[in-house]
């Protein structure tokens, strides 16, 4: 088991965590794992990008090289977009549709959307309506997370519990908020792959 997996994003969007409840539930499933630092402007606003490298045999380097990207979590379009050409021909992308408009020249959401939807192994999702639906705006980044599970090769309760241990200093009624924005995700992304899945071309 491998997955290489590249978390795409701007500054405050809440990719470090994502890539924190990942890391944990792959140790905690028995696996090892490598993280590269986080390149890019972590401030509010700034694009922010990390590796992350899952393996049941050690990891000799925490980079991904071109091409061998299995999965993109990414919760802003374009950047998504950035880091196409590290992904590999069966990889998937899994990616916030909503645009975070941070520089004058961003490209029109028609073109971002055509490019996503070129690729054949692709999961797209309105992360911040399914969080206010789940009742709170500000887990959408665990929403994403929640998309990622079918892909991730770490049984879902290892995420599970890698949530409860993050946020419980935060108290239940988090725990259980961030819980079922996780559910949420993976609800969605399985409805959106069944289609897929019954021409048997899932990953």
């Amino acid at each position: 088991m491998k997955k290489d997996i590249i978390l795409s994003g701007v500054g405050g969007q809440g990719i470090l965590s994502i890539a924190t409840v990942i890391g944990q539930a792959a140790l905690r499933d028995g696996l090892y794992m490598k993280q590269a630092e986080v390149h890019g402007m972590s401030q509010r606003g700034g694009d922010v990008q990390s590796n992350l490298r899952i393996s049941d045999q050690p990891v000799a380097s925490d980079l991904i090289p071109s091409g061998q990207c299995d999965l993109i979590i990414s919760l802003e379009p374009m950047e998504g977009l950035r880091y196409l050409p590290y992904l590999s021909k069966d990889g998937w992308l899994v990616t916030n549709e909503t645009p975070f408009i941070n520089i004058p020249n961003y490209p029109a959401e028609t073109d971002i959307m055509a490019e996503i939807n070129k690729l054949p192994k692709k999961v797209i999702l309105n992360v911040d309506k399914i969080a206010r639906e789940t009742g709170a705006a500000r887990v959408a980044n665990i929403v994403l997370l929640g998309a990622t599970t079918p892909f991730l090769g770490i049984d879902y309760t290892k995420i599970q519990d890698s949530i409860r241990d993050i946020f419980a200093r935060k108290g239940e009624a988090i725990v259980e908020m961030n819980l079922k924005a996780l559910d949420a995700g993976r609800r969605h992304s399985a409805d959106s792959l069944t289609p897929t899945l019954s021409k048997g071309e899932g990953g």
